[in-house]
């Protein structure tokens, strides 16, 4: 049996729980360290206003209360001994002196009344003006409180004084030291707050730096160094940081000095196997060749149709050498560039451009390089031979670009490469991260085995490489 859901009446107030949970943390989350701070700060300031106010407010009832009653009880004394002072006096006379010894006390209000309970014409002192706000004056008065005293005069009554609680001037009292301690209290929490926000920015400053310091070594700056801050625990942070940049920096060169042996074992095994190739097996294709002539020769002295025959397989066998001298001499080319390292870089560079440019015609490749020295060191030199040479087949086989630039200068002592082209862009076929067999990754290796950087910049419209290996790499390779 399926079970009823719930109305939509009690699943509101759950949904609005969770979306009251879901906003604190969303108010909370992501702010400053230094706006949390100042956040808890105003909090426990409020806490404590509150405190105090409640703890002004209760000793404010209680001593309102034992006013009030004080007064009270002068009262009754103070008609006993006013009427038996004043017994042959007249009653308008004693009556006025009553009033005038009433207008001395506190927190009390007193009406006289005749015998016939009508007021007198001494009257009672007037209300003061009320200072204190009506809402704090409900907090501190006392619960009312009114108290006949009978005027007797020689055993008859003549009169009633009603006197009532009146405490507004105790009330005027604490309100006014209430406003001026609360005036006070914010004006030491205000300046406090000041105090704390700039006291919060120079202490936390060290946390920015260090952040700052984060982001150098994820941008691979293993030289990013923070100051040792005052404060112990972000001192403490501040040594393991550098220590952990020093670690990484040492880690880095030690890589990098790995992988620059490998790419020279591997350039030297390629040398060596090129050095083979040329010596060993270019004169082996090159016999070959020398006998299929002689023999297409002595071919040439025998009858029909042995010598047709003779003639057609000498064909044929220097048609293979010649197609395997070909594949020996691109061979060659890959495991080593004919000439680097023994004609200048920028001539080799330009022999590159040329050559790519007479099998694509259709499409226009420039190269510009500018004031080279004649070679930055064989690793160097083969990594910015490498570097160019992929960077044109990119741009050539898989942008579809109809003009493509290559530019090499040396600034500052760094090597600054460019290859822009007008193809298709990352998005569409030069994507580093879908670029299986372009051979990015290899050059990427290379570029950062020598301390240099490689990037992909997207342009309108087209792609540019753009590669820049270090003063100091150049300096340590060069011969």
């Amino acid at each position: 049996m399926r079970p009823t859901p719930p109305p939509a009446a009690s699943r509101r107030p759950a949904t609005e729980d969770a979306a009251s949970r879901r906003l604190l943390p969303t108010l909370w989350s992501g702010r400053p360290m230094r706006a949390r701070l100042m956040v808890v700060v105003v909090l426990i300031n409020l806490v404590a206003a509150a405190i105090s106010g409640a703890v002004i407010i209760h000793k404010a009832r209680t001593a309102t209360e034992v006013e009030t009653a004080a007064s009270l009880a002068v009262v009754e004394p103070l008609v006993a001994e006013t009427l038996q002072a004043l017994q042959d006096a007249p009653l308008p006379g004693l009556f006025r002196t009553l009033s005038f010894r009433f207008q001395g006390l506190r927190h009390v209000r007193v009406t006289l009344l005749d015998a016939a309970d009508r007021p007198t014409e001494a009257g009672t002192p007037r209300e003061g003006t009320r200072r204190a706000p009506r809402w704090f004056a409900r907090l501190i008065a006392p619960p009312a409180q009114r108290h006949e005293v009978p005027l007797l005069l020689r055993g008859a009554r003549i009169g009633t004084a009603l006197v009532t609680a009146e405490p507004s001037d105790e009330i005027d009292e604490v309100w006014g030291y209430a406003l001026a301690l609360g005036l006070t209290g914010l004006s030491l929490s205000l300046a406090m707050l000041v105090i704390l926000y700039v006291a919060f920015g120079r202490i936390l400053s060290p946390l920015a730096q260090l952040a700052a310091g984060l982001t150098r070594l994820e941008q691979q700056d293993y030289d990013a160094r923070v100051d040792r801050p005052d404060t112990r625990e972000l001192a403490v942070i501040a040594t393991r940081f550098n220590r952990l940049a020093e670690a990484l920096g040492a880690a880095r060169a030690a890589n990098l000095r790995l992988h620059r042996r490998v790419l020279t074992a591997e350039e030297d095994e390629r040398r060596r196997t090129a050095l083979e190739l040329h010596d060993e097996f270019g004169p082996c294709l090159f016999a070959l060749e020398a006998n299929s002539s002689s023999i297409a020769r002595i071919a040439g002295t025998l009858d029909e149709p042995a010598r047709a025959r003779l003639i057609q397989r000498t064909d044929d066998i220097a048609a293979i050498v010649t197609r395997v001298q070909t594949i020996n001499r691109a061979l060659l080319n890959r495991l080593r560039p004919a000439g680097l390292g023994q004609v200048p870089l920028s001539r080799c560079l330009e022999l590159l451009v040329r050559e790519v440019a007479r099998h694509h015609p259709e499409i226009a490749v420039e190269g510009h390089f500018a004031p080279l020295r004649p070679g930055y060191g064989d690793l160097v030199d083969l990594t910015i031979y490498r570097c160019v040479q992929e960077g044109l087949t990119n741009a050539l086989r898989h942008a579809g670009a109809s003009r493509v630039t290559v530019e090499v200068a040396d600034e500052d002592g760094s090597l600054r490469l460019t290859v822009d082209d007008d193809g298709s862009g990352l998005a569409e076929g030069r994507d580093e991260e879908r670029g299986e067999g372009r051979g990015l990754p290899g050059m990427r290796e290379r570029v950062e085995a020598l301390g240099g950087r490689l990037a992909l910049v997207p342009r309108e419209p087209g792609t540019g490489l753009r590669i820049t290996l270090p003063a100091g790499t150049l300096e340590e390779e060069a011969p």
